[in-house]
């Protein structure tokens, strides 16, 4: 009886030894977890002032040009000739996109039976949108 006693007693001295070091474990991952979280939370702070710093130096330099229209230094020159030509593209591009649409929605008005959806422009026979479920008049 002795023997199953002393095994007992050594078992148990073992689940002891086993939940402590289970409760560090917890206690580590716990501390790495909240580490990890104050370091996403600060990241994501960090990343929000770079944006305001980019916005703001965006408005400077849009003030800048605007105010010395025509008396800019010639490297300043450059970049607003740079931008302004940027900003061309963007307006052609648009326009290009616009175009497409008008063609999609004159194609689509066609095909018999068929109605363009006025909220997203995706077509139906339905009388509802399957794209977006706004009702097709």
């Amino acid at each position: 009886m002795a023997f199953f006693e002393e095994l007992g007693r050594k078992a148990k001295d073992v689940a002891a030894v086993a939940a402590d070091k289970a409760k560090d474990v917890a206690a580590v991952a716990a501390d790495k977890a909240r580490e990890t979280t104050e370091k996403t939370k600060i990241s994501v702070a960090i990343a929000g002032e770079q944006r305001e710093i980019e916005k703001n130096c965006r408005l400077i330099g849009e003030w800048f040009i605007n105010e010395y229209e025509g008396e800019l230094p010639e490297g300043v020159q450059e970049l607003a000739d740079a931008v302004a030509a940027s900003k061309a593209r963007i307006a052609e591009l648009e326009e290009q996109k616009n175009a497409i649409k008008v063609e999609h929605s004159e194609v689509s008005a066609a095909e018999p039976g068929m109605k363009i959806c006025p909220v997203c422009g995706a077509e139906s026979d339905s009388k509802f949108c399957p794209k977006c479920g706004a009702p097709m008049d």
